[in-house]
C-alpha cells in the first residue's frame, strides 16, 4: 500500500508500496527512525485512515473503518478523567455488544486483575501513576478480546524502570492469550525484547527495508547476551540503511 500527504510544496509520500502479512497470533514489532511511517501504517491497520493506493485485508476481507476486532493503545493513555479504572475499562466494552452490566464489570474486573491493577479499580485517574494509567489503556484495549491489539509506542513517556516491569507483564499476557500484536517503537532492543519479528523501516519515503526473526525463549531478559545480540544486528542494518539510502524508486 502507498500513501501521501499534503503539504505546501505537494504530496509527500509517507509510505511507499509497503507489503506486511501478519500471521495469526504474531507478535511483530515495527521500528525505524521518524519519518519511516510507522504510525502511519498502524493507523491504516486500525482503519482510522485509508491508503491512496492498496488495502488491509483482516481474515480476507477489506477493512474500511475502525472495528472492535483491532483496539489501538497510544503512546498516552487516553483515559476518561471522570471515570475511574474500572469505568475507564467499562467503556472499552461497549464495543462489545450483549453484555449487560454485571457482565461488563466481571470482564473489566478481570482484565485489571490481569494488568496487576485489581487493587486499583476505584481509583480516580489523577492517582494513577504514568505506568498504572498505560496498564489501565492496556486492560481497557484487551477488555473487549480483539483479534488484534495495535499498539504504538506505548511506552516511550514511562521511566525505564516501569517499561522493563510492562515488558515481562506484557510477555506473560501474549503468551497466555496469543493476541496478535503489532507494536510500534523507536526502540531496537525494546522490539527485540518483544517481538516474534522485527519489521524496519527506513524513511522518505516509508519502506520496508528488512525484517528479523527472534528465536529467544520467553520470558526474555531485556539486558542478556542473546537479546543484546539481536537488537545489535537489527541496530547496524538500521544504521547501514539511513547512511545508503536506497536510489528512487527501488524496492
Amino acid at each position: 500500500m502507498s500513501k501521501s500527504f499534503p503539504s505546501d510544496k505537494g504530496p509527500v509520500l509517507a509510505l511507499d508500496r509497503v507489503s506486511l502479512e501478519v500471521a495469526e497470533g504474531e507478535f511483530v514489532c515495527l521500528v525505524g527512525p521518524s519519518g519511516c511511517g510507522k504510525t502511519t501504517l498502524l493507523n491504516i491497520v486500525a482503519g482510522l485512515d485509508r491508503p491512496d493506493a492498496g488495502e488491509v485485508l483482516a481474515d480476507g476481507g477489506p477493512v474500511r473503518g475502525p472495528g472492535a476486532d483491532r483496539m489501538v493503545m497510544f503512546q498516552e493513555s487516553a483515559l476518561f478523567p471522570w471515570l475511574d479504572a474500572m469505568g475507564n475499562v467499562e467503556f472499552g466494552l461497549g464495543l462489545k455488544p450483549g453484555l449487560d452490566r454485571r457482565t461488563r464489570r466481571d470482564y473489566a474486573h478481570y482484565y485489571l486483575r490481569m494488568v496487576g491493577l485489581e487493587r486499583f479499580r476505584h481509583a480516580a485517574v489523577h492517582e494513577l501513576s504514568g505506568g498504572m494509567k498505560q496498564r489501565v489503556a492496556l486492560a481497557r484495549a484487551l477488555a473487549p478480546e480483539p483479534r488484534v491489539l495495535l499498539m504504538d509506542e506505548p511506552f516511550a513517556s514511562l521511566d525505564a524502570l516501569t517499561r522493563e516491569q510492562f515488558y515481562g507483564d506484557l510477555q506473560r499476557i501474549w503468551r497466555q492469550h496469543r493476541r496478535t500484536i503489532l507494536l510500534v517503537t523507536h526502540n531496537v532492543r525494546e522490539a527485540a525484547c518483544l517481538g516474534d519479528r522485527v519489521v524496519l523501516l527506513s524513511p522518505h519515503p516509508g519502506r520496508i527495508r528488512e525484517e528479523f526473526r527472534v528465536d529467544l525463549p520467553r520470558p526474555r531478559d531485556f539486558h542478556g547476551v542473546e537479546l543484546a545480540r539481536h537488537s545489535g544486528e537489527i541496530m547496524a542494518a538500521l544504521r547501514g540503511h539511513l547512511e545508503s539510502p536506497p536510489a528512487e524508486g527501488a524496492e
